[in-house]
This record gives C-alpha cells, sequence and structure tokens, in this order.
C-alpha cells in the first residue's frame, strides 16, 4: 500500500505541475505517513497539497447529505423532525443538486486518476458540538471529526491518504483549541492518514462565547479494479455489522431534545450503565479504517454502508443494485444501554430509532456467505463482529 501511495502522490505533483493555473500561498510537498503534521495555521490563509477543483471536474460520485427523519410521530413520541431535522428539505436540496452535478449519493466522491481513483468526502460532528461545550470533553470531538469522512470514503475500498480542516471560532482560546485539533491527530493517527494542514478561523460575533465549529476533508486512494460499489450484490449475500462505541456523531439535535425533557443532567448516570450521560454521548466515533480494509484484503465484500444519519433504513440501501433489499435480525448484536435509555426518555417508535441512529452498529458490510464466516471465525478475539441481516429481493429494509 505504501508504493501505492507513494506513486498517488507522484502522478498528483505531475498533474499539479502540469497546470498553470494552480497556484499556491504556501505549498506543501506530502511525505507519506502515518502522520505527517505540516506548519500549522495562518488566520484567513489557506496551504493546500493541491487544488484538485481546479482540474477538471469529473467527478463520479460525490456525498453530500446526511438526511435523517420524517413526519412527527401520532403515538406522541419524539422524532428527529420534532428537533429540527427535516428530511423532506434535504432530500429536495439533493435532487436540486443533482440537477447540476448529476451522480452524487454515495459516501464519497471519486475522481479518475490514473489507474486509480481517488476518493472524498467532508463532514462535520454536527450538535454534537454542543455536548462538548456543556461537558468540557473537547479532547476527542476530533477524533470524531476524522472519523466521519474517513468511514466514508473507507466504503469505496480507499486507504486514506490525508485530511485537513477548518476549526472557527468568535474569539480564539488557544488552549481549547490545541485539545481540538489534539484530537485530530489522535484520529488521523488511528486512520493512519496525513495531518495536512486546515484553516483557523477567528471571526468576531458570529459564534457565542467558547463555542466554536469543525468541518473536515478527507482524501483516500483505491485502485479503479478494486472499488467497492455493491454492483455484484446479489439476493442471500450476508450483512456482517461491526460494533459503533454509542452515538457516533449522528442525532445528537433529538438526542438533545430528549435530553431536555428527561429531567437528568449531562452529569447524571445514564440508566443500566456505569457512565454518567456525558460520557456516553461524547464517547468517540469508532474509526473502522483499518479493520475494513484488512476484512476487504481477505475478499468477498461487496458493499459497505456507514450507519450515519439515517440508520439502517436509509444507509443499507445506498450500496444495493435496483430491487433489492435487506432484512435484519433485531436481537442478533447487544444494543448499547444510551441507545435503550434515547428511546424509554423520548417515547421514540422502533421505527424512528432505526431511521436516525446506528442503534449500535457503525459500518454494515455486504458479503458472500463464504466470506461471512471467516470474517465470523476471525473475528474471535481479534475484533468484533456480528451477522445481522441479509440481502433479499424486494426493495427497502425490514426488521425480524
Amino acid at each position: 500500500m505504501t508504493n501505492t501511495v507513494a506513486a498517488a502522490n507522484a502522478e498528483i505533483s505531475r498533474y499539479v505541475a502540469a497546470s498553470s493555473r494552480l497556484i499556491f500561498d504556501k505549498p506543501t510537498i506530502a511525505t507519506q505517513p502515518p502522520l505527517v503534521i505540516r506548519p500549522y495555521r495562518l488566520f484567513s490563509q489557506r496551504f493546500p497539497l493541491l487544488s484538485l477543483s481546479l482540474l477538471e471536474r469529473n467527478s463520479i460520485s460525490s456525498s453530500r447529505l446526511r438526511s435523517l427523519p420524517n413526519d412527527s410521530d401520532a403515538s406522541g413520541g419524539l422524532t428527529y423532525k420534532d428537533a429540527g431535522v427535516d428530511i423532506d428539505a434535504g432530500s429536495e436540496l439533493v435532487r436540486r443538486i443533482a440537477k447540476m452535478a448529476p451522480g452524487i449519493g454515495g459516501f464519497g466522491g471519486l475522481y479518475p486518476l490514473g489507474d486509480s481513483f481517488l476518493v472524498a468526502g467532508t463532514d462535520g460532528v454536527g450538535t454534537k458540538l454542543k455536548l462538548a461545550f456543556e461537558t468540557g470533553i473537547h479532547e476527542t470531538i476530533g477524533i470524531d471529526l476524522v472519523a466521519m469522512s474517513v468511514n466514508d470514503i473507507v466504503t469505496s475500498g480507499a486507504k486514506p491518504l490525508f485530511f485537513l480542516d477548518y476549526f472557527a471560532t468568535s474569539h480564539l482560546d488557544v488552549d481549547l483549541a490545541e485539545k481540538v485539533i489534539k484530537g485530530i491527530v489522535d484520529g488521523c493517527q488511528q486512520s493512519d492518514c496525513a495531518l495536512l494542514g486546515g484553516e483557523t478561523a477567528e471571526m468576531p460575533d458570529f459564534y457565542a462565547k467558547g463555542e466554536y465549529d469543525l468541518s473536515g476533508f478527507a482524501v483516500g486512494i483505491v485502485k479503479k479494479d478494486s472499488v467497492i460499489d455493491g454492483k455484484n450484490i446479489v439476493a442471500g449475500d450476508v450483512l456482517i455489522g461491526l460494533p459503533s462505541s454509542g452515538v457516533h456523531s449522528n442525532g445528537f439535535s433529538l438526542v438533545r431534545r430528549v435530553l431536555a425533557h428527561s429531567g437528568l443532567s449531562l452529569k447524571d448516570q445514564l440508566p443500566g450503565a456505569a457512565v454518567t450521560l456525558g460520557e456516553a454521548l461524547m464517547a468517540p466515533t469508532v474509526i473502522y479504517v483499518k479493520q475494513v480494509l484488512d476484512i476487504i484484503g481477505k475478499g468477498g465484500v461487496k458493499g459497505i454502508a456507514h450507519i450515519t444519519g439515517g440508520g439502517f433504513t436509509d444507509n443499507i440501501p445506498r450500496v444495493f443494485p435496483e430491487g433489492l433489499g435487506a432484512v435484519i435480525y433485531k436481537d442478533s448484536w447487544n444494543v448499547p444501554a444510551v441507545f435503550k435509555w434515547i428511546q424509554q426518555a423520548g417515547k421514540i417508535e422502533d421505527a424512528e430509532m432505526s431511521r436516525t441512529f446506528n442503534m449500535g452498529i457503525g459500518m454494515v458490510l455486504v458479503v458472500s456467505k463464504e466470506a461471512s464466516q471467516r470474517i465470523l471465525e476471525d473475528a474471535n478475539g481479534a475484533y468484533t463482529a456480528y451477522r445481522i441481516g441479509e440481502v433479499v429481493n424486494g426493495e427497502g429494509v425490514s426488521y425480524h
């Protein structure tokens, strides 16, 4: 893989050198990993390795939206829409963007480069930041930031190459920012990718005192003949689930609404667990990169879904060919206590939970029956994996 990365970096450099339009304020040369920290940020000054957007725009499939829930629950239980997230509006935006940029909708965007694809993804951590402000836990939010992008691009089989971040605040608290960036460094180390740099924006009066916002951007690479794209998935294939650490980085608008209705505080103990609500909710997102690439390398993986906003219901079908759906075995894995509390405290229907949260499974691999047996056997001791369902004829996701 190191040779592949080095070759890709060399080829990228040639593309840049050939383009007279590319002018860099402070150019940097990538020397691959496991981690390279560039001379870090100057305010309002970017220093990308390259600007592929200035090259021919030949995007094949780019992710766009973590869309979520639907209408309010007639039973009186809370829904994501009640918490302010409207899936219909999000879907309409994607529909309009698709007219201008056909091909969007995957977990990552693919850009052709020789015999490989660059795979790019971008994301934030949403209103989980609100809980970081309230709990004072800033050391791990950077891990969440890296995870959301690298977990997306690994679904194509891509090995992350590098990561860039955007940190914005009204008044720069250097000690707080250092904690956040330390988490980003940790996330890059877990992903075996380079942190090249990013942007720190200090914008007076824009954010509340002590608050900030984050965005992240990851680029990886995969050989064209090794792309995981789901096109060979057939009925009878097996769904393998890899466990999450908890809520990860989606659904926090609803979580915060549930918390407000529950009468509990973030310092109270999570019912059924030995940690506080704050500790459980702030558990960093699992970075699946090394584990997934290892499983892919052994063969039999046909499709991969990162379970983010939209849960199983919206994310798993994204990797299926037309006419196929999934059956999920509801009792095939251990649902973490935090989800049980959220559902009970918010009186949330099963369907809404499955369409909003990961429910304890952060990544789903669609594999052949033969591969599933090997993966589950290899999991003994090395990692945890569950057989959580199967591919069936007919669209949609059902739960049994």
